[in-house]
């Protein structure tokens, strides 16, 4: 008889090979020491590097991870929700597999459900090396300006809506999944902000969040940054409306 699986991982992966490995090593260190019981899924949204040869390899060692296979590129929020839909565990999350924040908060976020959270994610304090600075300080202004954006238009109180880690009560997360309109990076602000003017009752915890450009990044700077903006105006005139009509 199978164990029931308490929290499940998704790890959304894109041409992940050179940082998998070691990382999952590191995933596994950290859940190894918690009384959960609790699974991998990886979801590869159509990799063309080794990354699910490597991943295979990975499974037959450890019989609690699954992977399933997009045949073209989805987006990350395609990605992240077709992982949580496959999830046995009453607790579900994701973290980006580069672990700019560090897995040891996952037990924590994890907590954070158990007692009652509908939504735990990690609020990103940026640890910068000098070295690293010219070569991160747009993303820098680009990430506190958004912020900005989001708590002025929105008014949601929320720090960090794209924070790469996050967790949720699976059976409360499932039908804002199905509301959500965007597959790529703006699904990280939908899945915040939707369930805040449902009621839900979400924690974020400071983690301390280290960017290191050597792992490279899958965002298109100024194209995306356009796509978020278009996006939130979208999203802001949609809640308007829905507020509009229940007065």
């Amino acid at each position: 008889m199978k164990k029931q699986i308490d929290l499940s991982v998704v790890i959304p992966c894109y041409n992940s090979a050179k940082l998998l490995e070691q990382n999952i090593r590191a995933i596994r260190r950290i859940l190894n020491n918690t009384r959960y019981n609790y699974e991998i899924i990886f979801v590869d949204d159509g990799s063309i590097d080794g990354t699910v040869k490597l991943v295979k390899k990975l499974m037959k060692k450890n019989e609690n991870m699954t992977l399933f296979c997009h045949e073209k590129n989805m987006g990350r929020g395609r990605t992240v929700a077709d992982g949580i839909r496959r999830a046995k565990g009453k607790i579900v999350g994701f973290t980006d597999i580069d672990l700019s924040t560090s897995a040891r908060y996952i037990p924590a976020l994890a907590l954070e459900i158990e007692e009652g959270a509908d939504i735990a994610t990690s609020w990103r304090i940026y640890k910068i090396e000098l070295r690293y600075l010219p070569k991160i300080f747009h993303r820098l202004i680009l990430h506190n300006g958004y912020r900005f954006l989001v708590k002025i238009l929105l008014g949601t109180g929320l720090k960090d809506t794209e924070t790469g880690c996050k967790f949720f009560n699976r059976e409360r997360i499932l039908p804002i999944l199905d509301q959500v309109n965007d597959e790529h990076w703006f699904w990280d602000t939908e899945i915040m902000v939707r369930p805040f003017f449902k009621g839900y009752k979400i924690i974020e915890i400071p983690t301390i969040y280290i960017r290191r450009p050597e792992y490279g990044t899958t965002v298109r700077v100024f194209k995306d940054t356009l796509c978020y903006l278009v996006n939130l105006w979208k999203l802001y005139w949609e809640l308007r409306k829905i507020h509009r009509s229940r007065l």
